[in-house]
This record gives C-alpha cells, structure tokens and sequence, in this order.
C-alpha cells in the first residue's frame, strides 16, 4: 500500500487514551496527518457510517479504513516502519505485544471507568476536555445535553456495576506496579529500547499521571475532585515512568491540520 502521497486522517476524541496511542503512533514515526475531533454521543452516526463501529480512533488511508489503535499502529509499523515500535527479536515482539493486549483489554477500561465516575460529577470540565476545539453554540449544547446523557454514558462504561469502579482504581494501581517493577535498568519494558509494549503503556496510564503533553495534559484549573485524583498516583513510581516516557519519547505533533467533524 503506497500511503506515501494519500492524506490520512484520524478520527479521534481529545483526551482519549485509546486515541493518544494513536496519535503517539503517527507523530513518533513523523506521519502527517489531519486531526478530526468528535463529541462523545453525537460521534456514533460518523463513526458507524465511516467504520462500522461506535469506537474511535479510526484512520482512514484514502480508500482504506483502519479502526482500533492497535490494528493503526500495526498498520503503521508495515507502511512506516522507521522508527521502528516492534521489536526486531522475535521472542520480544512477542512480549510487547503481549503487554499491549493486556493494556488495551484490561486496563484501558479500568482506568476511564475509575476516571469517569469522577468526571461525571464535574460535566462541566467534561464538556471542557471534549469540546474545547468546537464552537461556543455547541459547546453550550454539549453541556447542557450532558445531565440528560449521564445516565448512558454510565451505562455504556458499566459504571454502575456493583463494584466496577473499584475493580478500575484496582486495574490503574496494579498497571502501575507492574510498569515500575518491570521496566528494567534500560527503562524499557521489553528490551533495551522504546517499543509499542512502553507506547501503549504510557499512553493508557496517561489518565492517571496527567503527563506533560499538550494531547493529554488535563486543563487548568481543574476541579479539585480531578487534582485528588492525579494526586492519588502522583507520587507512584510508575507514574513517574509515565511521564519520563513521555518527555523522552512523545513528539510535538506532526503538522497537526484539525477539522471539524
């Protein structure tokens, strides 16, 4: 696939950790690339129309439609392979994969479970982390759609499960132990070099250390329900990982062309 002369566009939410892996993907391989940004709820015509599928991110490849952050970076890693985010050992690139699936799978939903029970307590910051970039007209509507939405958005991240929201702060606790204990004397998770298993990482963890990237560093000022929160992980040594990853290895965007949705 010659995607060298195509526009690629990601479909995406702003601070959303699915997508930052994504993002994170285009810009460290130094991918251009156009940014179209949804509203939460109202993005699901777009997306099925588009995808098949409510979730996002989606990359779209002139004709070729990509959806899932894990399916774009493999799509990535085969049209922009330098630099490299699979390891060249067979055995390692297996490991990091291997951590990626237990990222995505398990601890990306645990982390924005944990995190949305707060969040939806404080809709208005909501409606600023996703709807900054759009007009003030529907930033009003957004915000004042939201207190009739709770309900489903709750509903669709089972917040109201018996138990869910501890199983998530769970998940992020150990998530955090487990990249401070395993990212050895290199601190990397595989190997000695930066890989997708420490992409996937960082990126899903970046809900709980607010690292300092304009992608997902949280506004200020921020409730002080949502600084309790960042202060419950801040001082962990995996949240310290995090944000060492980051200012190692996450790029300033790549011509960072947005359009509205």
């Amino acid at each position: 696939m010659d995607t060298d002369h195509i526009a690629l566009e990601l479909h995406q939410f702003p601070h959303s950790h699915y997508n930052e892996k994504a993002r994170w993907a285009l810009d460290f391989k130094s991918v251009p690339h156009k940014r179209i940004s949804y509203l939460p709820g109202p993005h699901t015509a777009a997306m099925r129309k588009l995808a098949g599928t409510t979730e996002t991110p989606v990359l779209k490849v002139g004709g070729l439609v990509v959806a899932g952050s894990a399916a774009i970076i493999d799509a990535l890693e085969a049209n922009y392979p330098d630099p490299p985010l699979y390891p060249s050992d067979t055995e390692q690139r297996k490991e990091a994969l291997a951590l990626q699936s237990w990222f995505d799978e398990e601890v990306g939903p645990g982390i924005r479970r944990a995190l949305f029970a707060e969040l939806m307590q404080e809709l208005g910051y909501l409606c600023k982390l996703f709807a900054s970039e759009k007009p003030l007209h529907t930033r009003l509507f957004y915000r004042a759609a939201l207190p009739i939405a709770r309900g489903t958005i709750k509903s669709s991240m089972n917040i109201n499960e018996p138990g869910a929201v501890e199983a998530g702060y769970r998940v992020t606790q150990a998530a955090l132990d487990r990249v401070a204990a395993q990212a050895g004397s290199s601190g990397y998770l595989v190997g000695d070099s930066f890989s997708v298993a420490d992409l996937t990482a960082a990126a899903l963890l970046a809900p709980a250390c607010n690292p300092p990237h304009p992608d997902m560093e949280f506004p200020l000022p921020r409730p002080a329900r949502i600084d309790a929160w960042f202060g419950r992980w801040a001082a962990h040594p995996g949240a310290q990982w995090v944000r060492t990853i980051y200012r190692k290895h996450r790029p300033r965007r790549v011509l960072p062309l947005r359009a509205a949705a």
